[in-house]
């Protein structure tokens, strides 16, 4: 869960950026005249739009044709994603193993979460807190580690070079594919690159409980839906990077469900074997928790009472030894 909620923040900083990029520039999503010299703009331009201008431009001369410009977006795009997925296939790999380990234990976590609801003081909640890292522990399970929402990272600098190279190139930013400018948005290629993530997002259901589809539901629909607003807000050529982000994604995709998954299951499967799962937590393991509250809670009331009893007699005797000396 804390995943998705990271991803979705990245994926409102990434949206935030094309935003902020395109109410910069001098005519929005029309094709600007003069580039920034200045500050971040200024910066982002020279360092990443203009390499990215002369690897579009170099591509589009040794392509040739109308549509040379846009097919020189779509190869650089991916080439880019292309160096990309072995990230994500290892992200990928990562994320089925946890799934595969988590599914050994998900007994002792029911019955946690079951308890952890039950939970009514600090005390409890941390006990049963203990308990549950305790159960990682031993079936030695890392909640934390692989490489996250690295690829989408480190894609940030290509739409923000992609997005400038286009608005702020006389050549790029005239050319047209499909019949759509370049450098303005158009839904045909938004809708297109949008139905390969819903493509995406519907595979990755099929190796999954019904309860981690219910936890990634958000996750599912904030791709296609991102995909689809910033490529609206933005340019056909990112459009175009989305779309080509798509292709590679459902490749993964598959990949992920055909090979990956199988061999993760045989490798986690034979682990198991040699490695049986620990078991941390019973029912037993709660009746005597709750005995040993029970108790210390009885002690401390037996320790109270005793106090108050002592304050009594102290009261009484200073009011004996106040009556001798009158």
């Amino acid at each position: 869960m804390k995943k998705s909620v990271r991803r979705i923040l990245l994926f409102a900083g990434l949206l935030g950026l094309v935003l902020l990029t395109a109410a910069c520039s001098r005519q929005g999503v029309s094709a600007a005249t003069k580039p920034p010299t200045g500050g971040p703009y200024g910066f982002i331009y020279k360092y990443l739009a203009v390499p990215f201008q002369q690897l579009i431009l170099y591509t589009s001369k040794t392509i040739g044709g109308k549509e040379s410009y846009a097919w020189g977006i779509i190869i650089i795009s991916f080439v880019v994603r292309l160096v990309l997925l072995p990230l994500s296939l290892m992200q990928s790999k990562k994320s089925v193993v946890q799934q595969e380990k988590m599914k050994v234990i998900q007994p002792q976590m029911q019955l946690i979460q079951k308890h952890q609801k039950d939970a009514t003081t600090q005390e409890e909640q941390a006990q049963v807190s203990q308990l549950m890292m305790e159960v990682y522990r031993k079936n030695n399970i890392k909640l934390t580690g692989g490489i996250g929402c690295l690829p989408l990272l480190l894609q940030f600098p290509v739409f923000i070079a992609i997005y400038q190279a286009v608005q702020y190139s006389p050549e790029i930013s005239k050319a047209t594919f499909w019949g759509a400018p370049l450098a303005k948005p158009s839904l045909i290629i938004t809708i297109i690159a949008t139905l390969f993530y819903v493509i995406q997002a519907w595979m990755s259901t099929k190796t999954i409980s019904e309860e981690q589809k219910q936890q990634m539901q958000m996750m599912l629909l904030m791709s296609p839906a991102m995909t689809f607003f910033i490529s609206m807000v933005s340019s056909a050529a990112l459009a175009l990077y989305f779309l080509i982000g798509g292709v590679i994604i459902v490749i993964q995709q598959l990949l992920n469900d055909f090979v990956i998954t199988p061999r993760v299951r045989k490798q986690v499967d034979a682990d198991i074997k040699e490695h049986p799962v620990v078991t941390v937590v019973t029912e037993d393991t709660f009746k005597k928790m709750a005995s040993q509250q029970s108790t210390a809670t009885n002690n401390s009331a037996v320790k109270q009472q005793e106090a108050i009893i002592h304050q009594r007699n102290r009261q009484r005797n200073a009011g004996k030894q106040q009556h001798k000396n009158k």
